[in-house]
């Protein structure tokens, strides 16, 4: 639980670096998120069907699935908020228009990064924390 007793948002953080995953981890838990990581894009897939993930956070290049593949996948059967993030700058126009609800480009500051998510939930009408 957070300050306003509400229940922590669940974030998954999709990236194929492994240290991205646990510096970006460690932050959003730092600032009231419940986080979670993985590199494997059907993992991914999996925790959203489940419902164990109120927010996706996305790489977009990742190998062998790229997270262009994960979020057309994920809109086939989810409307969960998504934000991308990637290197790319130039790319960020086509991840929104391909289902992306936010994008971000690295490197960012956690503090970037949680404003991006708070941007993203209460567009959604969603409480952030």
């Amino acid at each position: 639980m957070n300050s306003n007793d509400q229940p922590a948002i669940r974030i998954l953080v999709v990236d194929d670096d492994e240290a991205i995953l646990q510096y970006v981890c460690a932050g959003l838990e730092i600032a009231g998120f419940r986080a979670k990581g993985t590199s494997d894009g059907e993992e991914a897939l999996a925790a959203v069907r489940d419902g164990h993930s109120d927010l996706v956070l996305l790489d977009l290049f990742m190998t062998p699935v790229t997270g262009f593949d994960i979020l057309t996948k994920l809109r086939d059967f989810s409307d969960i908020p998504v934000v991308v993030f990637t290197a790319r700058d130039d790319i960020g126009g086509f991840a929104l228009e391909t289902g992306a609800d936010g994008y971000l480009g690295k490197p960012f500051k956690t503090k970037t990064l949680i404003e991006k998510i708070e941007e993203v939930i209460a567009k959604r009408g969603e409480n952030p924390k």
